[in-house]
């Protein structure tokens, strides 16, 4: 049998924080500026720099990217490293598995892939929607935010885990109540 290997949340959440740290200080230092860790801007930014190869006149018409210029830069690495790094934890513990529909979504709503592939695509769209709207996204606010020790980050942190538990219960309640 493999021996599987597990992430200690403490040390991971170490981890993370010692990153946070290492992120500031270093943007502070090589570029200058103070920049925080967060992913939603990567995302606009990257659909930005995409659109801009196909029709450059609406990127430069567009007043986002009049202000925030498409590229590629060391916070797109970071979201390339995040899936490296998921992908390398999942493999060194044996968990990696390719799955279309998950277990527990196949328990409540069924095995179709095409509803889950909307449910997957409706979320991803609600999630941006709601990420552009507050500025940032909850890894941004809750990292960043609590790093800083800012009550705006402890307030989103708050509500996205509070709204993240309520939806979870309402969508994978039983049919007949709550479990």
């Amino acid at each position: 049998m493999r021996h599987r290997f597990s992430w200690r949340p403490y040390l991971a959440g170490a981890l993370v924080g010692v990153l946070a740290t290492l992120s500031v200080l270093a943007s502070t230092l090589v570029l200058g500026k103070t920049q925080f860790l967060g992913a939603s801007t990567t995302f606009v930014r990257a659909a930005g720099f995409i659109e801009q190869e196909i029709d450059p006149a609406r990127v430069k018409a567009n007043p986002y990217f009049a202000k925030t210029v498409a590229k590629f830069d060391w916070q797109f690495m970071v979201i390339v490293g995040i899936f490296i790094g998921a992908l390398a934890a999942s493999l060194a513990d044996g968990s990696f598995k390719l799955e279309a529909v998950p277990p527990v979504w196949r328990e409540r709503f069924g095995g179709g892939v095409g509803r889950r592939a909307a449910g997957a695509f409706l979320g991803g769209v609600v999630a941006m929607f709601g990420a552009r709207l507050a500025d940032g996204c909850p890894s941004g606010h809750g990292l960043s935010g609590l790093m800083q020790l800012s009550v705006s980050g402890f307030i989103a942190l708050a509500l996205f885990f509070g709204t993240g538990i309520l939806v979870a219960a309402l969508v994978y309640r039983e049919k007949g109540g709550l479990r």
